[in-house]
């Protein structure tokens, strides 16, 4: 099992790819901006105590820099760990300067997350522990929405559905307004999301639609700290990926529970604001000091934490961005 100081450890390494990602917001350049994130986060994991393995990289998907599957982290002390990674959730969040980028670290007992190799894509359903019990993805989306409505005690016109903004979701758009509820429709970042919708006063109530896999698991991790619920079910694009799934093992038309897609009960979730949004402040540059705003989260104590950081800049000189 590892060890709890672990949780202040990650946060450590997600500041470092906040900050160096961070310079790059509002540049254009989601490649240059996630390359910077990749390489400080590379850097401050080797300096972690623990025996990671990167099991979710980023950057397959987009020809992006990347922490590739299969790479070995921190300093292999310890038992065996499962490690999920996102330097930046949210790469062209952060090229446009928009809101809810992240970056993002999840680690787990070894053997324990999801292969999500197979198909990239799943159908979620994501909400905070007052309807954990009562919500099912196999429900009309219609019937999940007052189920909601009636374990917060408000009513469906109160609830807000967070939804990638995508034309897969148009469907799924029509059927949320349709019963009164209201729709935040975000451009990428799931992830943040996601956990919004398991927070307080985020605004967020619900989270539903098609997003990443990897990302489903990384959300996995954090959800089982709030009490809340993920269900999922792959989402395969066409006839070949559904193929890859039955040639996994994976049944397409099954729902995963937030315990299948991480089946231990000690993980360990750390993200860093890269740019403002609902969960979490974005990095400030403030001349001499550069100001962080993190959450970090143990599902073993149930614990988490909000982690406000200043920095020296001059500490940090060799992640800023180049002109030119």
């Amino acid at each position: 099992m590892a060890d709890r100081n672990l949780a202040l450890e990650l946060v450590r390494v997600t500041e470092a790819a906040a900050i160096a990602g961070g310079h790059w917001v509002g540049a254009g350049d989601k490649n240059r901006a996630d390359g910077a994130a990749v390489d400080a986060m590379r850097s401050f994991l080797s300096t972690v105590d623990f025996n990671g393995t990167v099991v979710i990289g980023e950057g397959e998907k987009d020809e992006a820099p990347m922490l590739f599957n299969g790479e070995q982290v921190g300093s292999g002390a310890g038992p065996a760990s499962d490690v999920a990674v996102d330097p930046i959730d949210g790469t062209r969040l952060t090229a446009l300067g928009m809101n809810n980028a992240l970056a993002v670290i999840a680690v787990a007992d070894g053997g324990s997350m999801f292969d999500p190799s197979a198909v990239f894509y799943m159908d979620k359903l994501v909400v905070g522990p007052e309807a954990a019990d009562m919500v099912d993805l196999r429900l009309p989306v219609k019937q999940n929405i007052h189920l909601v409505a009636k374990a917060k005690g408000v009513k469906p016109n109160q609830v807000t559905v967070c939804v990638l903004d995508r034309p897969r979701h148009q469907g799924l758009v029509e059927e949320i307004r349709a019963t009164g509820a209201r729709t935040r429709m975000i451009l990428d970042g799931d992830v943040a999301g996601a956990i919004a919708a398991c927070r307080e006063g985020t605004g967020v109530d619900i989270m539903m639609g098609i997003g990443g896999t990897p990302e489903g698991i990384v959300t996995a991790c954090a959800v089982k700290a709030t009490g809340g619920v993920i269900q999922g079910r792959l989402a395969p694009t066409d006839e070949a990926e559904r193929e890859k799934a039955a040639e996994a093992g994976l049944d397409v038309d099954r729902i995963l529970t937030t315990d299948e897609l991480v089946t231990s009960d000690n993980c360990f979730f750390a993200a860093t604001g890269i740019t403002d949004g609902d969960l979490l402040r974005g990095v400030r540059y403030r001349g001499r000091t550069i100001t962080t705003q993190s959450i970090v989260m143990r599902s073993h104590s149930g614990t988490v934490r909000m982690v406000e950081a200043e920095h020296l800049a001059r500490k940090w000189e060799k992640y800023e961005r180049l002109n030119g």
